[in-house]
């Protein structure tokens, strides 16, 4: 599922490590040939030569650095691009799949987390790494004393690598659940804030995420001694094997087994051998996150999202039918509604009546294609919804939530759906078929309008007729409508009535979830439902006449109440 590096990237960018890694022996060659030519010679000319050479070599090491480093910072990008609409969708559709919503946030630092690795220094460290042995043959010509010296560090040094993934890799993830939990509290927090503060809840959750984020803490704070521990003996290490190389350089010169220039040379050299080593336990901490993450991304994308693009089918003119369908949520293995069947003709409108928790608004999200389905099929004109594609169906479908979400920004781009595409004939279409255009062009700056933050600046009354507005955009074929005006006064429910009647009068089919009775007066069939099971459906007034008054749509406080006398399929 993760994007595959280019083979022109991995050419350029392991062209510039090969050059960078040799240029690196330009100091221990340099300081070699001052201590072995230019002292015993007294020659200012070589010095000078050695020094504009030398000079010239770091230029070119600076440059292929710098060239490594924005190809690194170009193929994190294209990572970032690749999949940060993937990611996006996933994040859409988690919820839809028996996801949390805190995860979608995982999702996005995972992505940051990975693309903060690749362009970063850990990497470099990593691609410096299979180098070293380059070093390790050159400490062997130097003289093979020195080589065993560079051995034995580079040896100590992944041992103390090896310590360090061992004693840190399960608190690392530990940790990062924890993050993802405490973020997780966070957005639930927020989402309920007003009702928090109402009924005195703040005391009690607030001290829940305070122990999430003292345990958080403390497995970070344990990562970090390690990690602490484990760098530290890496440097101390290193350094203390610099003065044994020059120890053992001394012993040789004095010996007359090697020049002066080795013991300098040797020491800048090994130095180098094990920096990349030093460098990956320093950055220990970013690779397994960046290796946890690019993980966790995955199996998020896989899980939660599969982009597929089927035959774009015409739009579909004729009918709805529900051929014995049973489904529910994603996270559940049993059906919520079982059994339903009906068909619905273009110009119809339907209201789908029965007590609360009986599927109705389970039957809805069902019918726009965002809850499986187990058995039985929804079909548009014959063919399953699930055969246009996710954009072709959103073209074709109308929803109104019973629970209103709207979208930062202005009127008019909620309204659109906020497509680029979209036309302001098509926006105040769409307005003046819900009946809002009205009181849009009343507000200060019309439709555009800034609503903030999940519509924060309207009414619940307004938001609810703004979001039935967006639900008529682009004159789609089928409305589905929870609920649609239970915060909507006596003009609100003319403006949706009219709105019903306006999509049945273009050869639309609309299904209505009702509580309240008013909500009927444009339809002209009813479904009735009980236990997630279809008991009636037919013309409205041959369904309702089988009813008792208590058991049609009532205000909300009477809907508990509500039970299902009549039995039988009914008609049609």
């Amino acid at each position: 599922m993760l994007p595959t590096v280019g083979k022109g990237s991995i050419v350029a960018i392991s062209l510039s490590s090969v050059l960078i890694n040799i240029l690196y022996l330009t100091s221990s060659l340099f300081m070699l040939q001052v201590y072995d030519r230019v002292i015993p010679s007294g020659s200012i000319p070589t010095l000078v030569v050695l020094s504009i050479l030398a000079a010239g070599l770091y230029l070119y090491h600076g440059l292929f650095e710098v060239l490594r480093s924005r190809l690194l910072t170009r193929v994190a990008d294209r990572y970032d691009a690749n999949l940060a609409k993937k990611t996006y969708n996933a994040v859409v559709h988690a919820p839809v799949a028996g996801g949390r919503i805190g995860d979608g946030v995982q999702a996005v630092r995972d992505l940051d987390q990975v693309h903060a690795f690749i362009s970063g220094s850990a990497l470099t460290a990593l691609l410096d790494l299979p180098w070293l042995p380059l070093y390790l043959v050159v400490c062997f010509v130097f003289h093979p004393l020195i080589g065993y010296v560079a051995i034995f560090g580079a040896v100590m040094l992944i041992v103390f690598t090896l310590l360090t993934y061992v004693t840190t890799h399960k608190k690392t993830e530990s940790a990062a659940r924890s993050q993802g939990s405490r973020s997780s509290k966070i957005i639930a927090t927020q989402r309920n804030a007003e009702a928090m503060i109402s009924m005195g809840m703040v005391q009690p959750l607030s001290t829940n995420w305070l122990q999430i984020n003292k345990d958080y803490r403390t497995e970070n704070r344990q990562i970090t001694d390690l990690l602490g521990i484990y760098g530290t003996l890496s440097k101390i290490f290193r350094l203390g094997l610099q003065s044994g190389i020059l120890g053992a350089g001394a012993v040789l010169v004095i010996d007359n087994l090697a020049s002066p220039g080795i013991i300098v040379a040797g020491s800048i050299l090994t130095a180098r051998c094990l920096a990349p080593v030093e460098a990956i336990i320093g950055n220990w901490r970013n690779i397994i996150a960046a290796k946890q993450s690019g993980r966790r991304l995955s199996e998020y994308i896989n899980r939660n999202y599969s982009h597929s693009e089927p035959i774009r089918l015409p739009r579909p003119s004729n009918n709805l039918s529900v051929e014995i369908v049973a489904g529910g949520a994603p996270t559940l293995n049993r059906p919520i509604v079982a059994d339903v069947r009906f068909e619905l003709k273009a110009g119809s409108a339907m209201g789908v009546i029965g007590p609360s928790g009986c599927g109705k608004s389970s039957l809805s999200r069902m019918l726009i294609g965002v809850w499986p389905i187990f058995r039985g099929s929804i079909r548009l004109d014959g063919a399953t919804i699930n055969q246009w594609s996710e954009d072709d169906r959103g073209k074709l479908i109308g929803y109104l939530p019973q629970d209103v979400e709207l979208f930062s920004g202005t009127i008019a781009q909620n309204i659109s759906r906020f497509s680029t595409g979209s036309s302001p004939e098509s926006v105040i279409a769409a307005a003046k078929a819900a009946g809002v255009h009205e009181l849009i062009v009343g507000l200060p700056q019309g439709y555009d309008t800034d609503i903030g933050d999940g519509g924060m600046f309207l009414s619940a009354g307004q938001r609810q007729r703004v979001a039935l507005a967006r639900s008529l955009y682009g004159d789609p074929f089928l409305l589905v409508l929870d609920e649609p005006n239970s915060n909507l006064d006596g003009n609100g429910e003319e403006a949706l009535n009219h709105a019903i009647a306006g999509v049945r009068q273009r050869g639309g089919i609309v299904v209505i979830v009702a509580h309240r009775p008013s909500a009927l007066r444009a339809v002209d069939q009813v479904l009735v439902m009980e236990d997630g099971r279809m008991r009636l459906f037919g013309p409205k007034e041959e369904v309702l006449s089988r009813v008792s008054p208590v058991e049609r749509p009532a205000e909300p406080s009477r809907v508990a109440g509500m039970r299902i006398v009549a039995e039988g399929q009914g008609a049609g």
